[in-house]
């Protein structure tokens, strides 16, 4: 092995490896159960950023433990057309450019739109393959390739056949830049200081006025009434008089309806049906006329008046004056209110009247609702989402599914120029059912990306057609995505799997939080905070990178995204590297067959194999827990506590031994302990995991397909760890003192030690030679008949006095208030137990396992207290 591990190198050499080899893909294993994850499909907008790596560095963490589990293992990669997002992106291209789509015209404008998606396809497997993706390649699919596309008709025309879409007339949220229409879930809310406008509308026969306040004047020229409550006493003389609409002149009445808040405001609310969607119900409640003011771009039409051809803002200034000049606008307050704006453009949403096609989503909801409360919906990690998620869906509204744009999925209804029949048809109209006229157009617009995605868990396996994959790997295991995308994506992956394959789509849905910067901040362009997972890979590796953002936060907790922290995670990979290299140079002659454990073994030797065997049961237990952060901290301490920092240094003394039985037995404990460590870490740092068990005496093609590590009972050592955490202390004290008196490791000690008992006196005598190792003693005494020395340095720690003479180098006054401060601390201790020992709610609710452990504790502390306490008598005596 190098003396320095390359990342570029293992991971381009690896990855083709792998690939090429067929490692990634499913269906190799007929006989063995099967685990699936469908990729939350990427945006074909372009590059893909942290949040992406953290999302899918999770997925494929889960794939590959599974795959060593033995699991038929299929990740499924893809993409989304993303409709909205990646339209306005090419059409910017084009601006820049000097033309628009419609200069193009709709097929050679949809040429451009897929020559996009070819580029940012490459881009994103390119992308996949420098995060080490293990992703079947042979399975990818795009939400707008054939098969998706005949499953996206179907369920269409099936969903229209139920009655449960339909096509009308509706206040809809409306992107005038983007000019289209969107769903409530694609708006998002922002607190803008606004202004409220008072108005006077005066009553026809001259009795009086109504005041009415709006945040939007522009849209009173649309007005058709006012609304009062009816139980308002003040207005009720006035209900069903006639108000005479300033500027416009119209003549709308006075209305009663229960809508109206008594105590909000004036009182009297005015009436736009064609854009708010309260008062859209209200006209329909009221009979009332649709007046629409302005057009699909947000300019004011010819029912605008003289304002006509004003944008809605410009429009509002004229307006305000013109009103402010005819004396009846009251005043004008400031106000601090959510305003909608577009997920995508970022334009101000309209309320807008507008023909669009909807689902109904309260049928489809009924049937998750009903199979998340009797037990059989799918498990949220954590349980808390599962709250979000039903929120959600027990308040769902109609589902605006129509977009006015050209990238997506057309609409299968075809409309007969000659009679006006609507069809509704998975496959192509040619001529009319009804009057046979060949004059045939089909809908213009396109379904809401989300639609297609609906069917994403299944329409990828091949759904409509009974597919040999959709038959094995539906449904699917997990679901790992964000929080963010609860109700956008999951909810109705769940309505249309229960509706179309009458299942569950995945067991199990794992949310993750959001990568926010190092200050706690959302990534954004315009904080120019985002992180480029591909910069990150290209300073410190794809295992650093994987390894920091999967174990950096809890369960559906956001994470910061700190460099220090790839740094140290960096340093830990060459920490293993090093580790490794050391154990591969002293495994020399090793062969497969030499690496069992049926041996006489050290100390040492049982004790790693203990806490091995400890890390394997815990990491497969939390792993299946999805406790990614604190699988990270056991595996991340494990390997440089126990296996770097402390065994091997023990090894070292059997390895360059004269001792040959002890050597070897060692060897094969190292081989060992260092090949299911490489299994344990391969899911989270597959590459240098692959390198180095590369090198390492093995069975098979790759580590991908090793054997994950199992509990063996056979390899607890409890009295190995118990005289292993013995030796411990006693060198960590020493260490301690020889650092708090500035005597370096290259300058030998004398070292007395008085065990407490016999067995204590056993366990030290059977390890003196690794005390002297890592003491630096030129003098090691064991002996309970020990007195103490008259000027010496003093540790106790449990089951051992420690004594080190070290005459003309220590201050007896420094060792004197080393000690007062030493037994200030443990009176501290004593203290604490006794308290909790003496609370009677404590003892009465601890399990008798945690007493015991609570009255150990004192004792322990007890008697270290008198140990120190007579040394301090000695010393001033």
């Amino acid at each position: 092995m190098p003396t320095t591990y390359d990342p570029k190198e293992a991971e381009t050499k690896w990855y083709e490896y792998w690939k090429q080899n067929g490692y990634f893909e499913a269906g190799k294993r007929p006989d063995k159960e099967t685990f699936t994850i469908v990729i939350p499909p990427p945006n074909v907008t372009g590059m893909l950023h942290i949040g992406h790596a953290l999302d899918f560095t999770l997925q494929d963490i889960l794939t590959r433990m599974k795959r060593m589990q033995g699991y038929d293992t299929l990740w499924l990669p893809g993409s989304d057309h993303a409709g909205i997002a990646t339209q306005t992106k090419v059409e910017q291209k084009l601006r820049a450019e000097g033309i628009t789509r419609y200069d193009l015209g709709r097929e050679k404008f949809l040429e451009k739109v897929w020559e996009w998606k070819g580029h940012y396809n490459d881009i994103i497997r390119d992308q996949w393959a420098k995060m080490g993706l293990a992703l079947d390649y042979s399975r990818e699919r795009f939400t707008l390739d054939e098969g998706l596309n005949k499953a996206v008709r179907q369920v269409f025309v099936k969903l229209y056949e139920k009655g449960l879409i339909y096509r009308g007339k509706y206040i809809i949220n409306w992107d005038p830049a983007a000019r289209t229409a969107l769903s409530d879930i694609e708006v998002e809310y922002k607190e803008v200081q606004g202004h409220l406008y008072h108005l006077e509308y005066p009553l026809k026969d001259g009795s009086g006025s109504i005041i009415v306040a709006t945040t939007r004047p522009e849209t009173m020229l649309g007005d058709t009434a006012v609304a009062v409550n009816p139980k308002d006493e003040r207005y009720a003389h006035l209900i069903g008089k006639t108000l005479v609409l300033p500027i416009v002149g119209r003549e709308i009445p006075v209305i009663a309806d229960d809508y109206v808040e008594k105590e909000f405001g004036s009182g009297a609310v005015k009436i736009t049906p064609a854009h708010d969607p309260n008062d859209f119900e209200v006209g329909r409640r009221h009979n009332l006329p649709q007046v629409l003011v302005m057009d699909e771009t947000g300019t004011m039409n010819e029912n605008a008046g003289k304002y006509n051809g004003q944008d809605r803002f410009e429009c509002r200034k004229q307006l305000v004056a013109d009103l402010k000049e005819q004396g009846v606008l009251v005043k004008i307050e400031d106000h601090l209110h959510q305003v909608g704006h577009s997920e995508r453009s970022g334009a101000v949403i309209e309320p807008y009247l507008s023909t669009q096609w909807f689902v109904s989503m309260k049928p489809l909801a009924e049937r998750a609702i009903a199979a998340q409360k009797s037990g059989k919906g799918t498990h949220f990690v954590t349980e808390r989402f599962e709250r979000t998620y039903m929120q959600w869906i027990e308040n769902v509204r109609d589902w605006c599914i129509s977009r006015q744009l050209w990238w997506g999925h057309r609409i299968p209804a075809y409309y007969c120029e000659a009679c006006g029949e609507l069809h509704v048809s998975e496959e192509e109209v040619t001529a009319c059912a009804k009057c046979g006229s060949a004059q045939i157009r089909q809908d213009e617009d396109v379904l809401d990306t989300w639609f297609s995605s609906g069917l994403w868990p299944f329409s990828t396996l091949g759904w409509p057609e009974a597919t040999d994959d959709l038959k094995r790997y539906y449904p699917t295991s997990v679901l790992v995505t964000g929080y963010d995308i609860i109700p956008f994506w999951v909810s109705r992956m769940i309505f249309m799997g229960l509706e179309f394959t009458d299942e569950i789509p995945f067991k199990d849905v794992l949310i993750h939080g959001l990568v926010r910067d190092s200050e706690g901040r959302k990534m954004s362009k315009s904080l120019g905070n985002g992180v480029d997972p591909l910069e990150v890979i290209e300073k410190y590796g794809a295992d650093a990178m994987r390894f920091m953002i999967s174990t950096s936060s809890t369960q559906g907790q956001d994470l910061r995204f700190r460099w220090e922290r790839v740094e140290q995670i960096r340093n830990f990979a060459n920490k293993i590297w090093n580790a490794s290299r050391f154990a591969l140079m002293n495994l020399e002659g090793v062969e497969l067959a030499d690496v069992h454990l049926n041996r006489k073994l050290s100390t040492s030797d049982r004790w790693v194999l203990h806490r091995l065997n400890e890390t394997v049961r815990d990491v497969t237990r939390l792993m299946d827990q999805y406790e990614f952060g604190e699988t990270g901290r056991l595996l991340y301490n494990f390997i440089w506590d126990d296996l770097c920092d402390w065994y091997i240094e023990f090894a070292k003394l059997s390895l360059y031994g004269t001792d040959v039985e002890a050597k070897t037995s060692t060897q094969a404990v190292l081989a060992y302990v260092l090949d299911r460590t490489l299994r344990l870490i391969h899911p989270f740092m597959p590459f240098i995991s692959e390198e180095i068990w590369q090198h390492l005496p093995h069975e098979g093609e790759t580590i991908m397909l090793s054997d994950w590590p199992q509990y063996n009972p056979a390899l607890e050592a409890p009295e190995a760890v118990g005289e292993m955490a013995f030796l411990m202390d006693i060198i960590r004290s020493v260490r301690n003192i020889r650092a708090e008196v500035n005597v370096p490791m290259s300058k030998k000690i004398e070292l007395l030690l008085k065990p407490a008992d016999t067995q204590a006196q056993a366990a030290l005598e059977r390890n003196t030679e690794y005390l002297k190792r890592f003491c630096g003693t030129s003098l090691l005494e064991v002996n309970t008949a020990l007195e103490a020395p008259a000027k010496a340095m003093t540790a106790v720690v449990t089951g051992a006095e420690l004594y080190l003479p070290l005459a003309g180098l220590i201050d007896i006054a420094q060792e004197i208030a080393r000690l007062e401060k030493e037994i200030q601390s443990l009176n501290s201790e004593v203290e604490r137990v006794e308290k909790k020992l003496a609370n009677e709610g404590f003892v009465a609710k601890a399990p008798a396992k945690v007493i015991e452990e609570e009255k150990a504790k004192m004792a322990d502390y007890s008697s270290k207290r008198e140990i120190v306490a007579a040394r301090l008598a000695e010393l001033k005596g």
